[in-house]
C-alpha cells in the first residue's frame, strides 16, 4: 500500500483514475487523494491493492452523486478516456468516451476545487478537428471562475524513458480573464529521462526474478515490409509492435499491448551490447526490399514484459497489476506516466501552497483566448444527459 507525507489540507479528488498513474505522481507531489473513481474493474482492483480503498468502481455519471456535499477540495485530477480523440482511434466526436470530458467538467462544477489538472491525448490540444471542443471546454472552465490554459508536454522531458506527448488542461481559481503561462511555469520541473536500457537493466532477465510476466506473442517478419528512415519507424514485423531504441526513448506504449502490438526487445543488444539485429536486417532490406522467405526472427528477439512496460511508464517497482495479462498491459498503456504526473501536479501544488506564483501570458496572447471569441465549433458537444450544462 502506497503512503506519503502529505499536508492534510491538500484534499484531492481523482476521476478516471485507471490503475493510478496520475494519482501516484500526485501523492508523491503532496496530494491527499480522498476519493477516486474508474469504471474498469481490473484497474480499480489494481488501485485498491497499491494505493488505497478510496477507489469507487463504476460510471462517473452514476457515482458523481457521492461527491455532493464534499467541501474544501484543493485539487481535482483526472484523465478522461482519450480513444475518441486519439489519432490512433476513430476520432469520433459522438464516441461516448469523447463525452467524458464534460463529466469531468461536471465534477469541477460540483466541487469547485482551488485548482485542477486534466490530461488527455495530444490531438485534443493540436488538431483543428477538435478546436471547437477544446475551446468550448476552456470557456466552460472559465465560466466556473478559473484562470485556465492548456499545454502539450512530452513525457521524455519529465524523467520518463518514453516519447509520449499529452495535453494537460490546468486551471486555478481566480481571474478568469487571465491566462496562465504554463510553458514558463512548468519549465523548472523538467528533468531529462534515463534511456530505456538504463531502466530495463535494473530488472532481472525476462521470465525470472522480478520480471516474470512475459508476453508470448510470436514475432514474425512482414512479407511486404513498409520501409521508412529507420527500422524503428517502419513496419518490418507483422503487427504494430516495433523494436525499441534501447539507448534512447521508447515510442508511446499503447493500451493495445499484449499481442503483436507489444514492442520488441533485442536481448543480445540489451544484455551484451551487441549491434541490434534489426539494424542489420533493415540494411539488407534497403538492398533487397522484398523480405527473404527464409529469414527467421532470432530467438533473442522478444516482446516487452509487463514489468518492463510498467517501468517505462515509471510505475514504482513491484507495482501489482491485477487481472489477465492483456488487462495488465491495457492498464499500463492507459496510464499517465507517474513521473510526468508528479512534475505537473507538483507545479500546481506549489502554487496552491504559495511556493510559486502564477505567471500569466502577455496581453497579446490573452486576446487569443477572448471569451467572446473562444467557441467556434459548428456542432456543440453532447453533455452528460443526467447533468446540466455548466
Amino acid at each position: 500500500m502506497m503512503t506519503a507525507d502529505y499536508p492534510k489540507d491538500m484534499r484531492t479528488v481523482s476521476v478516471f483514475s485507471g490503475a493510478g498513474g496520475l494519482d501516484i505522481g500526485a501523492i508523491e507531489a503532496g496530494a491527499n487523494v480522498i476519493w477516486a473513481n474508474d469504471m474498469m474493474k481490473e484497474a480499480c482492483q489494481t488501485y485498491r491493492v497499491n494505493i488505497g480503498e478510496h477507489i469507487v468502481c463504476g460510471d462517473i455519471n452514476e457515482k458523481m452523486k457521492e461527491l455532493d456535499g464534499m467541501n474544501d477540495i484543493s485539487l481535482v485530477i483526472g484523465g478522461p478516456p482519450c480513444q475518441g480523440f486519439s489519432v490512433a482511434g476513430k476520432m469520433d466526436a459522438n464516441d461516448r468516451r469523447s463525452q467524458l470530458i464534460w463529466s469531468y467538467l461536471s465534477v469541477l462544477a460540483m466541487l469547485r476545487p482551488r485548482a485542477f489538472v486534466m490530461e488527455n491525448v495530444k490531438a485534443l490540444g493540436t488538431l483543428q478537428k477538435w478546436e471547437g471542443t477544446r475551446n468550448l471546454l476552456i470557456k466552460s472552465m472559465r465560466d466556473l471562475g478559473y484562470s485556465v490554459n492548456f499545454i502539450v508536454l512530452n513525457a521524455k522531458d519529465f524523467d520518463v524513458p518514453q516519447a509520449r506527448e499529452r495535453i494537460f488542461v490546468i486551471g486555478f481559481q481566480g481571474d478568469a480573464s487571465l491566462v496562465p503561462d504554463l510553458q514558463r511555469m512548468v519549465k523548472s520541473y523538467r528533468k531529462p529521462a534515463k534511456t530505456v536500457r538504463e531502466v530495463l537493466l535494473t530488472l532481472d532477465r525476462a521470465g525470472t526474478g522480478n520480471n516474470q510476466d512475459v508476453c508470448r506473442a510470436k514475432i514474425t517478419l512482414a512479407h511486404h515490409p513498409v520501409l521508412r528512415k529507420t527500422p524503428y519507424a517502419g513496419m518490418i514485423f507483422n503487427g504494430l509492435g516495433r523494436p525499441i531504441r534501447l539507448d534512447s526513448y521508447s515510442a508511446t506504449l499503447p493500451a493495445s499491448m499484449g499481442g503483436n502490438k507489444t514492442p520488441i526487445i533485442d536481448e543480445r543488444e540489451l544484455y551484451e551490447g551487441a549491434k541490434p539485429w534489426v539494424d542489420t536486417y533493415f540494411d539488407d532490406l534497403l538492398r533487397h526490399p522484398q523480405a527473404p522467405e527464409t529469414t527467421a526472427v532470432p530467438a533473442y528477439l522478444r516482446r516487452l514484459t509487463v514489468a518492463e512496460a510498467a517501468l517505462i511508464q515509471t510505475f514504482p517497482r513491484g507495482y501489482q497489476f491485477q487481472g489477465s495479462q492483456s488487462m495488465k498491459y491495457t492498464q499500463i498503456g492507459n496510464a499517465v506516466p507517474c513521473n510526468m504526473a508528479k512534475a505537473v501536479v507538483q507545479m500546481v501544488i506549489d502554487v496552491l501552497q504559495g511556493k510559486k506564483q502564477i505567471t500569466y501570458t502577455s496581453k497579446e496572447q490573452q486576446m487569443l483566448f477572448a471569451p467572446e471569441e473562444i467557441y467556434t465549433a459548428n456542432v456543440p458537444p453532447v453533455f452528460p444527459p443526467t447533468y446540466e450544462r455548466v
